[in-house]
């Protein structure tokens, strides 16, 4: 078990730290196109990588303790890494949605906002319109 499990181990965390990677770097130029600067964006994707990370190690620490037996020690680690690599897709899937929601929820915002000054800048334009006019004078034929 010693040489198959450190290699699982390895192959495991590398893996995991390689994707990790690749979602923070390519989220945040996703959150930027959402209207976050890029400190916004760069510290959104720390704490989802960090989240990732911590999440998808957890689930490598406890897949490693699992007892395979294929009868072949490059079997038992080809399997367990199976495991690992369907558990990473998960969560890298999990991951996208998460920073989906979060782009949406500032899109929506960006654009209520974009809304609500039009708005302010079209009541500005209009206001004198909304003031109190004085009634037209009619005049009767019949006065003299």
């Amino acid at each position: 078990m010693g040489d198959s499990y450190v290699t699982f181990l390895v192959l495991g965390i590398v893996l995991v730290v390689v994707d990790g990677q690749l979602i923070y770097h390519s989220g945040k130029g996703y959150l930027k196109r959402a209207a976050y600067d890029d400190e916004q964006a760069a510290a959104m994707m720390r704490l989802t990588a960090v989240l990732f990370h911590l999440v998808v190690l957890g689930l490598l620490a406890l897949v490693s303790i699992i007892e395979v037996d294929t009868g072949d020690p490059v079997k038992n680690v080809v399997v367990k890494l199976g495991v690992v690599l369907l558990l990473l897709a998960l969560a890298h899937g999990v991951t996208m949605a998460i920073l989906a929601r979060i782009r949406d929820r500032q899109m929506q915002q960006q654009l209520a906002d974009q809304m609500a000054e039009e708005h302010r800048i079209y009541e500005e334009r209009h206001a004198h319109v909304s003031e109190p006019r004085p009634a037209p004078k009619i005049e009767s034929p019949y006065s003299t």
